[in-house]
């Protein structure tokens, strides 16, 4: 049992580091730029769909 949570343990921070670091990365990328920030809706609402996506397998495999 614990060996099980040391995966989920692994698999969920490996998945955060996933998702996480592409936002980390632009944040620094564009700290020097001076132009305003505009989000596309459509980008916004495919993004978290994936993450929900991500977390209903994650939760499938906790109770599989």
């Amino acid at each position: 049992m614990a060996s099980l949570k040391i995966h989920a343990f692994l698999l969920a921070y490996a998945l955060l580091a996933v998702l996480l670091h592409p936002c980390l990365c632009q944040d620094i990328a564009t700290s020097t730029m001076t132009s305003p920030r505009r989000f596309d809706g459509k980008a916004l609402d495919q993004g978290i769909a994936y993450v929900l996506m991500l977390l209903a397998l994650f939760v499938t495999y906790l109770v599989h």
